[in-house]
């Protein structure tokens, strides 16, 4: 009986070491992502185009907070053309979800975004909810999702 009892809290113990493998692949892939997306909010301050190259994916769908959506390219290209400006983005929070064995990563947090002021001079900052769906493939973790929303602030 002791035997068996011993049998069975080992098989036990087995499967729990199993059953964190992808957890543990998930903390990680968390991490390399939030990482990843504050260095994306810096890059779209820089306007560091071949860093935005490699965080968007080719079939990227980025809804502004007005509803307008852009690919890839029409968001790259709103940056270069001053329809994008960021003075400055702001981590309010951020929460990361992994999933997939560390393949995917949904995205969610609140930013503030500083733009040039507006005509009359006052202070042009958006308050922003937002989230991101993200998916680590051959050229690494990309964006295939923004959705926004501004926030009364």
């Amino acid at each position: 009986m002791k035997k068996l009892l011993t049998l069975a809290l080992l098989f036990v113990l087995g499967l729990a070491a199993v059953a964190q493998t992808p957890n543990g692949k998930n903390d990680k892939a968390a991490k390399e992502v939030e990482a990843l997306e504050r260095l994306r909010f810096e890059a779209q301050v820089k306007k560091d185009y071949p860093f935005l190259e490699k965080a968007f994916a080719d079939d990227l769908v980025y809804t502004h907070s007005n509803g307008k959506q852009n690919n890839k390219t029409e968001y790259i290209q709103s940056i270069r053309d001053g329809k994008s400006v960021y003075d400055k983005i702001e981590v309010e929070n951020i929460n990361v979800r992994a999933y997939n064995n560390g393949k995917a990563a949904v995205v969610n947090g609140q930013i503030i975004i500083y733009q040039p002021n507006k005509p009359d001079g006052s202070p042009n900052v958006a308050h922003i909810k937002y989230v991101v769906v993200q998916v680590k493939n051959k050229q690494g973790w990309q964006v295939v999702l923004w959705q926004s929303q501004k926030q009364a602030s």
